[in-house]
């Protein structure tokens, strides 16, 4: 498909190390993430109608690891179990079917993620970042009576390109002998993103819906197909970036913007979705461990 790139600012990217990502973008030179097997299976799983919960608990079980994170998980204070969930069958019935496929993908995309030496805290604020979007996407589904799941995904995956950049120009930076101020990073992070992105929703098969989330959620209205979507991810980009980067922008500037207007959100409807910070955060601190 066509995709609307974002163009970069050029705000302190040296010229070096930008022609070497684009000849390595250009060229399919750039190395992509492997979607680990489990992560695909468990959403390839939610999304088959005739899919039962003890196929997935199967899958599940497959991976110990895995299960003994999706019941920590399920246990922990975010999900509120009634009773303690003693196992996948237990947490199937508590949880239900989508919600305990959403942590299994979580935790299996979260062990697979990109590893950049000296860039921990980096990877982590971003793991972060794509945590509070996939919950706040969540719930800006849950207001526009959409399909909550596919919003999850598109909010936890749209930004998915970001550590594949980080160490892609860390690299070329390195090779050159380039050092690479901060904001020089930030740059190439916003500007080339989404067109890496987009190569790792192609290799890796995400539904149509999420890889135009990750194209065109900073600019909704070019999204040709699924431009809900992209709006929905477009807002839950910027409610996680409010509550995690403090002074990221002020409440005036968050509310002025056209996406509240354009998804017939009203101010108590924008009320409510802050007031969900702390369950936010809550979330978001218990997948991160």
């Amino acid at each position: 498909m066509d995709i609307a790139i974002r163009q970069p600012h050029n705000v302190g990217m040296p010229e070096q190390v930008e022609q070497a990502l684009v000849e390595r973008i250009d060229k399919d030179r750039i190395d992509l993430p492997v979607l680990p097997q489990v992560a695909g299976r468990v959403m390839a799983l939610a999304n088959d109608p005739s899919a039962d919960a003890a196929r997935l608990s199967a899958l599940i079980h497959q991976d110990q690891a895995l299960a003994a994170h999706v019941l920590r998980i399920a246990n922990s204070p975010a999900y509120m179990p009634r009773t303690p969930i003693v196992s996948l069958q237990h947490a199937v019935a508590m949880l239900g079917v989508n919600q305990l496929s959403e942590i299994a993908v979580t935790v299996s995309l979260k062990s697979g993620a990109v590893k950049i030496p000296g860039y921990e805290a980096d990877i982590r604020q971003l793991w972060r970042h794509a945590l509070a979007s996939g919950a706040y996407a969540k719930e800006i589904a849950r207001l526009r009576r959409f399909n909550v799941e596919s919003a999850y995904l598109c909010g936890l995956l749209h930004t998915v390109g970001k550590p594949v950049v980080l160490k892609t120009v860390t690299t070329i930076a390195a090779e050159l002998h380039i050092k690479l101020e901060p904001g020089a990073l930030i740059a190439f992070l916003d500007g080339y993103h989404s067109r890496v992105g987009i190569l790792i929703a192609t290799e890796w098969a995400l539904p149509s819906q999420v890889a135009e989330a990750i194209a065109y959620y900073w600019a909704y209205e070019q999204a040709p197909s699924h431009r809900q979507e992209a709006m929905m991810t477009c807002l839950a980009n910027r409610l996680a970036t409010y509550i995690l980067v403090p002074d990221s922008f002020d409440d005036r500037s968050l509310r002025d913007h056209s996406v509240f207007g354009d998804l017939n959100l009203y101010p108590n409807d924008i009320d409510a979705l802050l007031s969900l910070k702390e369950k936010v955060l809550n979330l978001v601190d218990t997948m991160a461990q």
